[in-house]
């Protein structure tokens, strides 16, 4: 099993090993590092992740930044769609975004993502048995602390064979 994977699994299980799964996110993906986005639930199909509402993460307004809010949209789904497929045998890269802004977020805003095996399954790794590479589209609301829906993030996401990536 891929180390990351086993330690995602780890880290549904222990704090410990959830807060050194966040520190490893955080120097892994290095600009995501001011944003402090943290894994706060695994659950048995995605996640849960939080951006605080910390200075770094406002716009002049005093609001969650919407360029942040985008981050993590893109993280959990990014994040859900790698622990469900791996990286062992696909590229997993984005290819567009949307956001649709409803709210200023005046708390921290949580984004959970949920990916069932059933539909991993159909839409991405038969599809990649008869294709070199596809394209899924991923829809996540961020909520406030209150639930209150702040936006929603669109994110369309290219799954590739290693095999089949072209350098040139």
């Amino acid at each position: 099993m891929d180390p990351f994977i086993r330690l995602i699994e780890k880290a549904a299980r222990s704090s410990f090993y959830r807060r050194i799964l966040n520190i490893i996110l955080w120097k892994k993906i290095p600009f995501n590092w001011p944003h402090r986005i943290v894994v706060t639930e695994i659950l048995p199909d995605g996640f849960v992740l939080k951006l605080p509402y910390k200075r770094q993460n406002l716009n002049h307004l005093r609001g969650i930044h919407a360029c942040g809010l985008a981050t993590l949209s893109e993280y959990v789904a990014g994040l859900t769609l790698l622990r469900k497929i791996g990286s062992k045998h696909y590229r997993i890269i984005m290819q567009e975004m949307h956001m649709s802004y409803r709210y200023q977020g005046r708390k921290d805003v949580f984004a959970q993502f949920e990916l069932t095996d059933d539909w991993v399954q159909s839409h991405v790794l038969s599809q990649l048995e008869s294709n070199d590479a596809i394209f899924v589209e991923l829809s996540v609301m961020v909520k406030d602390a209150d639930q209150k829906h702040i936006c929603t993030g669109m994110t369309k996401w290219q799954i590739k064979k290693w095999n089949k990536i072209r350098d040139r």
